[in-house]
This record gives structure tokens, sequence and C-alpha cells, in this order.
């Protein structure tokens, strides 16, 4: 059975459970936990794999049940294994059984239970089910799920370009369900037959950050169950913007949240609501601003090691946006690491339309008076391509050809290099660039579609208020 069928028929069911009051996002919630109690008894049956599960709480002894007594064991199984010490209780926190009609949930969990095996060889087959659910719940529901997936054809080839090497550690603040880590790992994972080397690259290698405790659990599934991090947790909940705890790592590997800004609503006394902007007050960032991607990016500055190395997914205004913050940033990112290449994406590869984002790669260098990026290297994948999510998918042969350019250097059609001294003499460093024909402007009948034309509308309107802010903030402290 093909990824795609198993992802449909666990989605069937969601279209049953609906019916009978059962909300797509609850469903999706338990049948992540069922269907992993189910993943870890094949694990351990079909991959000779140790359990961490306690027997009293596994997958055979909850199948046995029938009726209330099914209902009680689900319940007790999330509550003990909630309260197990590392990777199984950050899978399980705050988990709750909110299929309580024991017809229900024996109906699911004989569903699951027959079907499969949901593991056999191809370990990788829970990824595409967990990624599956959540692309067809937000497409469902027109939730802003989309914001977790990065287009595997994409990880793949940054993962391709950094080579994290085995004995190095990984670290990606925004992990999501774990795609970079996981293909860092099974890239890593084959440069060593070495025993210990291997332990300590499934046990101490991968760190991964999310602040989103559903995607926390998914992401910690996707690990346990290819064998990584089996002791303590690799995959932490909490706000990676936070504050800097210190701990330093060779290779960087992610994609930040695409929100625009940090805000919060503010409720007066007297019942009125404002709006104010959250700024990460932190002494390693160089500036204060409320821009996700700005703020993620200076993050990474930080816990880079020295010589580290990083790829990281930004959208467009990163490159452009101006104000004392974006204009300061990008100027330390070209002086003070070597920011050697920079990807432009195609659009219509996310699950939002009119996404424009890029790749930036940069390697971390000592303190130097010297500037540190002596050019910078640019492939132009987006002018002229056209992808959809359907008909027009990204593959990775589509980035085999960036990949090759990315270790050989040679300029190509779409390969420019641009020196440290062309870029900076770039109006406010306007790091937007781009150098081929553009056949849409000539032909009406290639435009985007509305939808996609409106969303960019939206989103130059939204870059052009937030450079009036940063001006109107800096004349308020500056007024002379």
């Amino acid at each position: 059975m093909s990824n795609e069928q198993l992802v449909s028929k666990v989605w069937n069911y969601a279209h049953v459970l609906r019916d009978q009051g059962i909300s797509y996002g609850d469903y999706i919630e338990q049948i992540t936990y069922l269907l992993f109690l189910k993943m870890d008894q094949e694990r351990e049956e079909f991959l000779g794999e140790g359990s961490a599960i306690p027997p009293e709480w596994n997958w055979t002894k909850l199948a046995s049940k029938e009726g209330d007594e099914l209902e009680l064991q689900y319940r007790h199984t999330l509550e003990a294994l909630a309260s197990e010490p590392g990777l199984i209780g950050t899978i399980f926190r705050k988990s709750q059984n909110k299929l309580s009609d024991p017809a229900k949930l024996k109906r699911v969990v004989g569903l699951i239970d027959k079907e499969g095996p949901w593991i056999g060889l191809q370990v990788d087959v829970k990824g595409e089910i967990y990624e599956g659910l959540l692309e067809r719940n937000a497409s469902e529901v027109k939730s802003g799920a989309g914001q977790y997936f990065t287009p595997r054809p994409v990880i793949e080839a940054i993962v391709r370009c950094v080579e994290p090497k085995i004995g190095e550690t990984v670290c990606d603040p925004a992990c999501g369900t774990g795609g970079f880590l996981l293909t860092a790992f099974e890239h890593m994972k084959t440069q060593s037959q070495d025993r210990e080397k291997l332990r300590d690259l499934r046990h101490s290698a991968f760190t991964g950050v999310d602040i989103v405790d559903e995607v926390v659990r998914l992401c910690a599934m996707n690990l346990y169950l290819h064998g990584i991090g089996n002791g303590g947790s690799p995959v932490l909940q909490r706000d990676a913007l936070a504050g800097d705890n210190g701990e330093r790592f060779d290779v960087v590997l992610t994609n930040p949240p695409f929100g625009k800004k940090s805000s919060y609503k503010v409720v007066g006394e007297d019942g009125s609501v404002s709006t104010e902007r959250e700024n990460y007050e932190r002494e390693d960032f160089k500036f204060t601003t409320s821009n996700k991607q700005f703020n993620f990016l200076q993050h990474i500055m930080t816990i880079l090691d020295t010589q580290g190395r990083s790829g990281v997914v930004l959208p467009d205004n990163v490159l452009f946006e101006a104000g004392r913050a974006g204009e300061g940033i990008r100027k330390r990112l070209l002086e003070g690491f070597n920011f050697h290449t920079l990807l432009r994406l195609p659009t219509g590869i996310w699950y939002s339309p009119g996404v424009k984002a890029n790749v930036l790669f940069f390697d971390k260098r000592p303190a130097s008076r010297e500037v540190q990026t002596k050019e910078l290297w640019v492939y132009d994948y987006r002018t002229n391509v056209h992808k959809t999510l359907k008909t027009k998918k990204l593959t990775d042969s589509d980035l085999d050809d960036f990949v090759r350019c990315y270790h050989e250097r040679k300029e190509t059609e779409r390969f420019r290099r641009f020196t440290y001294e062309e870029l900076a003499q770039r109006d406010k460093l306007n790091l937007d660039i781009f150098w081929l024909k553009d056949d849409s402007l000539e032909d009406i009948d290639s435009l985007p579609a509305p939808d996609v034309l409106a969303t960019e509308i939206v989103e130059n309107l939204e870059a052009a208020l937030e450079q009036f802010r940063s001006v109107s903030a800096e004349l308020a402290e500056d007024p002379g």
C-alpha cells in the first residue's frame, strides 16, 4: 500500500468521526497517539527495536480490550505515558482521551489494528501519514497548518549542500515535524560503521525546538520511530527566541514560521482593545525588532558554533525590508559571517498562496575586522519557474542543478556571483537580486491567479506599513 493510500485511508476515518461530533483537530491528535502505539509495536516486531513503552500500556494490551474496559485502558494509557520521563513523556505531554465513546474508540482501534503494516521495513511511512493528515486538515478547515511543512525536495537539497558530518551536532530551532533532523540523520548515518559513533549520532547529535505542543509531539514521534533519542528527548517545547541557553551547534538547518510580526492583544479597563508588538530584548541580538524572521536569523547567528554552517529558509522581506533592523542585520550577515549562497525558491510550493522564499547559506566566522563575505552566489530558481502543489509539484531532480552549481561554483544562466563590493553599493543593502527576464510580464495569460495576486498585494502593503513604522520609531528616538 502506498503512502498516499495510507493517508487517504486514515483520513477517511476522520469523516466518519466528524459526522459523530469529533472535530478534525481532535481526531488528528487521537489518531497520532493510536498510530504511534501501533507503530511502536510493529517497530519492535519487524525491526527488532526495543520499545520504551511499558508493557502494561502497549498496543497489544489496548487492542485486546472491548467496551468500557477499552476506554478505561486508553485513558489510563495516556495518563501513564504522559508522566514517563524523556521522549515518551514528551510525546504524550498533556494528552487526553477525546474518543470517550467506547464504540467510536473501538472502531478506530480496530481499523488501525487490521490495516498495515504501518511501518514494515520503511519507517518513513509514518512521516507521510502525520504530515498528510495535517495537510488534509489545512485544506479542509482553511487553517494555517501549512506553516509546519517544508517541501521535502527543499530539505533534501539543503542537506546535500550543507553536508552535516557524523560527529557534528545539528539543531533546528523551529523543527516542525522534524523533516530537517530526520533528513540530516539519514545523510549522516551512512558515513560510518563505528558503533560508538552511530550511538552518539542517535542519542546526542540532534536538537529540535518548537513552540507548538502538537508539532513537538509529532516531531518526537518521528524521531523515536527512527531510533533517535530513545533516552532523553532531543525535541523541546519552548519559544526558541525567548533566550540564549548557551548551547552551540555545528550545523543549523531550519525553516522558521512565515508569520509577519509578533503581536498580542491588550484589553484595557474600559474594554478597549489595542495591539502591541512583541519585541525580544536579548543582549545577543544587535537589533530589536518585532519581525520574527529577523529575530530567528539573529538567534541562528548566536547558536552557531565558531565555523558552524547553516541553511535557512526565509521569506523575501528579509532580503529587502528597510529600516535600521533590516539593513543592520543584513550588514552584520555580510560582514561578520560568510554569507556565500542564496537560492531563490519558486512560488507555488507552499500551502499559503503567493509565498516567496529563499534559502540562505552562511557560515560563522571568528570575530574579525575583515569582511567575511567575499562573494555571494545567487541561484534564481524562481523566474519563469511555475510550480503547484498538485499538477506541477517540486521534485528532488528540480534542484539537482542547484546542488551541482553549489558545489562547483561556476556561473550559469541561473547562477551568478556578486562580490561584496557590488553588494555594499546596493541601496539599503537590498539583497533581493534577480537578472533573468520574466516572461510572464509580457504574457497576460501567464499572470498568477487572482488570489495569489491579492495575497502579494497584501504582503507588499504590510511590508510598506512596517517600513513606515520603522521610520516613525527612529524619528521618535531621535527628535533632533
